[in-house]
């Protein structure tokens, strides 16, 4: 399969020769064309410098960047003609209908006769009804739907997308996506990057970065069966005290709160099933419920990071 994006042992730095931060340590990706795929850690991870990158915004210090057979280093004008790029930040006009920013892209471009196009993206992101609409009332959610069909109407090959749903609802955030699903359809390749775990999961592959290094790259189902460890979901009354207590037993199990309910990670062995027990009902704390249940990706980041 032909890839969309190679990066070759890229790396970037920032400040000076006393003073350095390495934001992205040697990281090699593949990405393949007409698959979504997730760039997901915390922040500092190393996900914005590496999309700014691909899309040519920031050159590496070391390593290269190809973008669909063409080298970022001589020949990132022909790139730009092709990838589509959506920023952190909502950067369209406020004072502007929704019309008039996708007007005004569609010129930045130098598309020609693009009002068909206009009516196709509108149509596809929902926002045929508040075409006339100014920007800058929209709600978070559409706002980054207007951003996506400015981002789309050039018809790119490429589209990287800088944490997009970040402080959009979880309604418009699961909507968002459902629009990136079918996107693919058209065979685009889309790159999002996101600190959501969850959002991670309906991506073709994911990489998994950690200050500014590729902690493991694949399908979400194939890192989550590499986890060679169990998790276990407890439901107690006071989580917090559970949560202290399993962290600071030094019996290799480690425990993070999800919603109202602990994940605790524990090794394969039988008996430190037991050893969970016995460190709670040491606390004197009950348990209401408790079962072994398959890793989230969640689970896996955490598990690598502090491991």
């Amino acid at each position: 399969m032909s890839h969309a994006v190679i990066l070759n042992n890229v790396v970037k730095e920032f400040g000076e020769k006393n003073d350095k931060i390495i934001a992205v340590n040697h990281l090699s990706l593949n990405i393949r064309k007409g698959e979504i795929f997730a760039l997901v850690g915390p922040d500092g991870a190393g996900k914005t410098t590496t999309i700014r990158m691909m899309c040519g915004v920031l050159p590496p210090n070391e390593g290269n960047v190809t973008i669909l057979d063409l080298s970022m280093k001589s020949e990132r004008e022909a790139i730009k003609k092709r990838i589509g790029y959506l920023s952190q930040k909502f950067s369209l006009y406020g004072d502007l209908t929704v019309d008039e920013n996708i007007d005004f892209f569609a010129e930045i471009h130098r598309v020609k006769d693009f009002k068909a196009r206009k009516e196709e993206l509108l149509q596809f992101t929902r926002l045929v009804q508040f075409r006339d609409r100014l920007a800058g009332r929209l709600s978070g959610g559409m706002k980054q739907k207007l951003a996506l069909a400015c981002t789309l109407i050039h018809t790119p090959d490429v589209i990287f997308l800088d944490e997009p749903t970040t402080g959009v609802d979880p309604v418009s955030r699961r909507d968002f996506w459902k629009i990136l699903s079918t996107l693919l359809k058209s065979g685009i390749t889309i790159v999002v990057s996101t600190p959501y775990l969850d959002e991670a999961e309906r991506s073709t592959r994911v990489a998994l970065l950690n200050e500014g290094k590729l902690l493991v790259c694949d399908t979400p189902e194939a890192v989550k069966q590499s986890f060679t460890k169990d998790v276990v979901e407890i439901v107690v009354r006071d989580a917090r005290k559970a949560i202290l207590a399993l962290n600071e037993s030094k019996s290799g199990i480690s425990a993070q709160l999800f919603g109202d309910r602990i994940h605790a990670v524990i090794p394969k062995e039988k008996s430190t099933l037991k050893k969970l027990d016995s460190i709670l009902r040491a606390e004197g704390i009950e348990v209401e419920s408790q079962k072994q249940i398959s890793p989230s990706l969640e689970d896996v980041f955490i598990s690598r990071i502090t491991s």
